[in-house]
């Protein structure tokens, strides 16, 4: 295990369990508190952190699979699993809202009308607000260490249960003041869609580095900076930069003088992949091919040093 992953897999767990023991309080006095307030909003927003409880011991897994060396038949590492894991993490998300939505709409078809919530119920869901805040702060600033898309997914979900918490808040005052049984019915199918949209957000971003995509494209500006920054090496071409559980892996082409030496040639390379690590940071690993100058054959795939400058201006632009 290299150091930078034995690092990141220590943060991941240190957030985990964090996010684990305080979950695990706030969906037991959640749950319970619904329950005795008949409250269908209070009670999703329970169960909502309940499968925070299961994204924190699946992400334990997950941390024990991703701190595991390359092997013969993962010759990358095993830092997908995270992905896949994050995927997973959208699913139980996307579930967890749509749950909400069914059970709310059902209590207002059938004219099932809430009790005003008591003062007891009001200072559980306050405590639940400043818990989730706390976590979800918690949750972003391991995640930027760990520089891990599965703990940074997982600070957005806490933020969303922030709002999910101030819904049902919202849902309790106007039921106070209007006296109506169904305000918290409404408010439970607003925070079941805004949990759904939660996970279709996580999911798009987790698809993206499934299918090595990649929208960061000012990083493609950075290569072809790296690359003119060293004498002898030109025109960076075939670029493709992927995520590997937070670290870029590269593959670039550059041309060079065609009368030098292999070993020079090999030089320059190495200062070139030097030069992306200095400016990139987080990076896996850096394959770069040496192509002599004036073979300007048309590539199949890969950015050209055109290309990542159109794109890089675009991102300026917007």
């Amino acid at each position: 295990m290299s150091e930078n992953t034995a690092q990141q897999a220590k943060y991941i767990r240190l957030a985990a369990m964090v996010a684990l023991s305080g979950n695990a309080v706030l969906a037991t006095m959640k749950i319970i508190a619904g329950f005795i307030s008949q409250s269908v909003a209070l009670v999703g927003d329970g169960i909502d952190s309940s499968t925070d409880v299961l994204i924190s011991v699946m992400t334990l897994v997950v941390v024990t699979i991703l701190a595991k060396p390359a092997d013969t038949q993962h010759p990358w590492g095993h830092g997908r699993a995270e992905t896949i894991a994050t995927a997973g993490l959208s699913f139980v998300i996307f579930f967890a809202g749509a749950q909400l939505i069914f059970n709310a709409l059902a209590n207002l078809w059938a004219d099932i009308h809430t009790p005003v919530p008591s003062m007891v119920t009001v200072i559980v869901l306050l405590i639940s607000i400043i818990g989730k805040i706390l976590l979800a702060f918690n949750q972003y600033m391991l995640g930027k260490r760990a520089n891990s898309a599965m703990i940074m997914a997982n600070a957005k979900n806490m933020a969303a249960d922030v709002l999910i918490s101030l819904g049902v808040l919202a849902g309790f005052g106007i039921a106070y003041l209007t006296g109506s049984g169904h305000a918290d019915g409404i408010m439970a199918v607003l925070i079941g869609a805004w949990v759904i949209k939660t996970a279709l957000d996580i999911f798009r971003e987790t698809y993206l580095e499934l299918m090595d995509g990649n929208n960061d494209m000012e990083h493609y500006q950075i290569i072809v900076e790296a690359v003119n920054a060293v004498e002898g090496a030109s025109n960076p071409h075939r670029a493709r930069m992927r995520r590997i559980a937070g670290f870029w892996d590269i593959d670039l082409d550059i041309n060079v003088d065609p009368h030098i030496t292999v070993s020079e040639a090999h030089k320059i390379a190495s200062r070139v992949e030097r030069e992306i690590k200095k400016r990139l940071g987080d990076v896996y690993d850096i394959v770069i091919h040496i192509e002599p100058c004036g073979d300007d054959a048309a590539e199949a795939f890969g950015l050209s040093e055109a290309e990542m400058d159109k794109r890089g201006e675009k991102v300026v632009a917007g």
